[in-house]
């Protein structure tokens, strides 16, 4: 663990401060638009940009790199990053806010991919594992961290834009000045949507449906938590709990996914998040009763935690089911074709939940995660009767966050080869020697 810290801490460094301005920017963006009365539809038209740029970047950025190499993409991206968040507090309109989120997207999948790569290189089979996690602690609990930020301004003043371009122009510093070199960029083959879907049909639908839901959850929170009279601590308070909740969720869940029928425990999630977001809107609905009969918001965050555990574990739950129905040398491929599919599903979300909020109200946000939820439970119910559960020894869960690529897929352990890489000086002796060894442990 301390050789993972030694080697890497300027990356987790840097990704710390980038999704502490991402997470930030997202709370910001969702009650700046409610206060400038945007329409429900023209606030999720404009969120699902993120995404649209996200799966535009995913299909691109792997050339970019192989061209020009990673520091000079990592910098251009991201000071990229940190000029569109500027220019929303220059020009408020829905379009053009739309097409600054698409870069957005754009630049934060480049960052993901160029930091993953970068971690990948630097980590063994052995701490492959530490190095994952403590990834994925990182990025959840920076998020959560940039929420609270929304009580520095007013979101209706310049600072907050301001404070989101200088925390993520620091986080490049300690990233750009490494010593270490950058790595050879391995392009990932991904397996084809038909072939993915032939060997886990179920992985495949509730992918694409878990990105419907996802990307609703984390752009339109803020948006419906604004619509519904939180204050902006409130909205800081259950911002962070989406996000912390998202990080502790995964081992429990994952643990008892690698003990039971994986499938179950997938369903019992998805049916417990649509559960969990029925009470939700039942207590937020009392929370402004008159008088006596007003409950205190305490009870919202407690069931909104709940929904948060049972939800966000659910692609690392995807990943791992698909996986057992596949060969271990094609878990990355399979871990990229359901990341297309996620980001399928992921750039209709925000404008889809968005239309549920204008006809129902702010509690169509629930309705929405709801809807969605139960769709996934009800086709895996479908799937438990028409295939049988298998065990592969070769699976098993592996904590991911919602916004790995790829290259952040090659970190899980069980996707690498059993062999410990050879170090250069073991090389050279054993040529001097003129002993062969595998290129594949190169």
């Amino acid at each position: 663990m301390n050789k993972v810290l030694k080697n890497s801490w300027a990356l987790f460094l840097g990704m710390g401060g980038i999704m502490m301005a991402y997470g930030f920017q997202s709370s910001l963006l969702g009650v700046r638009a409610v206060q400038e009365e945007f329409t429900l539809t023209a606030t999720g038209f404009l969120m699902s940009g993120y995404f649209i740029g996200y799966f535009i970047g995913a299909a691109t950025i792997p050339n970019i790199i192989s061209r020009v190499g990673h520091i000079r993409v990592f910098a251009a991206f991201a000071s990229l990053s940190s000029l569109v968040i500027l220019i929303h507090a220059i020009l408020i309109s829905p379009f053009i806010w739309f097409l600054l989120r698409v870069l957005t997207g754009i630049s934060m999948v480049c960052i993901y991919t160029v930091a993953e790569s970068w971690l990948n290189d630097r980590s063994s089979n052995k701490n492959r594992g530490s190095v994952l996690s403590i990834y994925m602690v990182t990025l959840y609990g920076s998020v959560g961290i940039g929420m609270f930020l929304l009580n520095f301004s007013t979101p209706k003043n310049f600072e907050p834009f301001i404070l989101i371009s200088v925390i993520t122009s620091i986080a490049l510093i300690p990233i750009l000045l490494t010593k270490k070199k950058p790595p050879n960029f391995k392009k990932i083959e991904a397996m084809t949507l038909k072939n993915l879907y032939k060997s886990s049909p179920f992985g495949a639908i509730s992918s694409f449906f878990y990105g419907t839901i996802q990307s609703a959850l984390f752009t339109l929170l803020a948006v419906y938590a604004t619509s519904m009279n939180f204050t902006i601590l409130e909205i800081s308070i259950v911002t962070f709990l989406l996000a912390i909740s998202g990080a502790i969720a995964q081992f429990p869940i994952g643990k008892f996914s690698d003990l039971y029928d994986r499938r179950k425990i997938l369903i019992f999630s998805t049916f417990g998040a649509a559960i969990f977001a029925i009470i939700a809107i039942q207590v937020s609905q009392q929370m402004y009763m008159p008088g006596d009969l007003a409950t205190s918001k305490f009870w919202f965050y407690v069931f909104f935690i709940l929904f948060s555990f049972c939800s966000l574990p659910m692609f690392s739950l995807i990943l791992a089911h698909t996986n057992d129905y596949i060969p271990k040398e094609k878990f990355v491929a399979a871990g990229a074709g359901l990341q297309f599919l996620f980001g399928l599903g992921a750039m209709s979300g925000p404008f889809l939940c968005s239309i549920f909020m204008n006809i129902i109200g702010p509690n169509g946000f629930f309705i929405f995660l709801f809807f969605f939820h139960s769709v996934i439970g009800v086709f895996g119910i479908y799937r438990m009767k028409v295939r049988p559960t298998v065990d592969n020894p070769d699976s098993q869960f592996v904590a991911m966050p919602q916004t790995i690529t790829p290259a952040g897929i090659e970190l899980n352990p069980t996707t690498e080869h059993i062999e410990e890489p050879y170090s250069e000086k073991v090389k050279e002796i054993l040529e001097r020697k003129g002993v062969k060894y595998k290129k594949n442990d190169n």
